[in-house]
This record gives structure tokens, sequence and C-alpha cells, in this order.
């Protein structure tokens, strides 16, 4: 499969998903909006980025939270490949390295890469970022560029050398001090650090939905609607967020 194709895929799902062609996205929110589909988050260890699991009646797709929220956002579009565009039922744990693994693997990673960062999109900003076109990206135009799309400092190295804006020495230059590069030039770092411990488990989607729809048709106990959400790690809708307070929020 050429890339053409991948991109026409990415912009075919960003029409599904309500999207234009170009804008960044908010890829959680639209996820969540998918029929069929939970989303479980789970701590997974160093080497496993997601999973997704097809059924016939429903879907999983699980994200590693002990990875950074950049490495999250490109998992997760790395997993709306495979439930929208693999054709095999199957589960698919994919690894923590992008633009490694089987031929569905690169694939999966460069629809990703499309899904988040389209290629005009992409060209735009590298058009606004340079003083001129025969300049070289530097540290600071990447920072941006991951910060305007909100991707991790491995996908858009990943993507700028696929497009031979940098080569794989420019590129590895940039890989260390990934927190500080950003903290130096005024941006917020919670792109580059992991879900907080005590919110690493989630779950939210088709199964939260049909809990709740369960109870209310009378086919389980409330004490059982307990137990489902509970075991979906989902205890604030158990026990309430002491955190609002009831207060009206805007």
């Amino acid at each position: 499969m050429d890339k053409l194709e991948l991109w026409k895929m990415a912009v075919s799902l960003r029409k599904q998903l309500g999207e234009n062609s170009t804008s960044p996205i908010d890829i959680f929110t639209l996820a969540y909006s998918i029929d069929l589909l939970s989303i479980v988050y789970y701590p997974m260890g160093e080497h496993i980025s997601g999973l997704c699991i097809k059924g016939d009646r429903n879907n999983v797709i699980a994200i590693n939270s002990s990875m950074t929220h950049g490495r999250q956002r490109f998992s997760m579009a790395h997993e709306l490949y495979h439930l929208n565009f693999d054709n095999d039922p199957l589960t698919v744990i994919c690894s923590k390295k992008i633009g490694e693994g089987s031929e569905k693997e690169l694939q999966a990673d460069q629809f990703a890469s499309y899904l988040l960062m389209p290629p005009n999109a992409l060209s735009e900003m590298i058009k606004q970022v340079k003083k001129s076109m025969s300049d070289r990206l530097t540290i600071k135009d990447v920072v941006r560029l991951e910060q305007y799309f909100g991707v991790s400092r491995q996908a858009i190295l990943f993507r700028l050398t696929e497009e031979n804006e940098l080569t794989l020495q420019e590129a590895q230059s940039m890989r260390q001090n990934v927190i500080w590069s950003a903290l130096s030039l005024g941006y917020d770092d919670a792109l580059y650090k992991p879900t907080p411990e005590d919110k690493r488990y989630k779950t939210y989607g088709f199964y939260i939905q049909q809990a709740e729809k369960t109870l209310k048709q009378g086919l389980i106990s409330s004490g059982k609607y307990e137990e489902l959400l509970l075991s979906a790690y989902r205890s604030d809708l158990v026990y309430g967020n002491e955190a609002e307070g009831g207060e009206e929020l805007d």
C-alpha cells in the first residue's frame, strides 16, 4: 500500500468523524464517539504502545497510559488504522517503536502520522516556521511543530525524516532534553509527560454505555452495575468525584 492511499484513508476517517482535512484534532474525543468501541487506558510497561481487539459485536482499543500524552495520541491514531482498515478479525499488539515491525505496523504508523499531521497542513506549517525554504529546521521549529499537532518528539522526527526535512543525524541530535527544549521556549510540558499515576486506569465508550443501558432496562441490579463499573476502573461513576463538590462548572 503506497503513502498516497494511506493519506486518502486518513482523510476519509477525518471526514467520517466530522473533521476537516487539515486542522489539528482531538483524537481521544473523536475516538470516544465511535460506535461499538470501548477504550481502555492501562499501564502496559515499556515496550507496548497499545492494542486493538476486533469482535463481532464490539471492539476494544487499549492505550498504554504510562507513555507520554503525545505518544498516546499517536498510539490512538495507529490503533484506529487497525480498527477501520485492517480487514482481518484480529487482536493486534503494537510496539513502542515507530517505523518498525511488520508491513501492517508500518502502514498503521504512516496512517497515524497522516491522520494527526496531514501532509498539506504539515507543509504549510513548515513554510511558516522557516525563514526561507533553503533553511534547515532547528530544534525551535521542531518543538513548534510537535506542539501544534500534539505529537511526541519521536512522532515528529519520524515524519520529518520521512519528508526529507531532517537528516537522520539531525533528528538524532534532537532526541535529547525533550522536555527542557519545550519549557525553555515557553511551552507547557504536558505533551511530554505520562498520565498521572492515579489516573492511569480508565475505561470509556461502549462498555460504559452498555452498563448504563442494561441497568435502565432492568437486566442487572444496581450492585452488578457498580461491579461492572469498578472492574472498568470507573470508581468515579460509582462514588462520585469529590473534587467537583457539586458546584456548577463552566
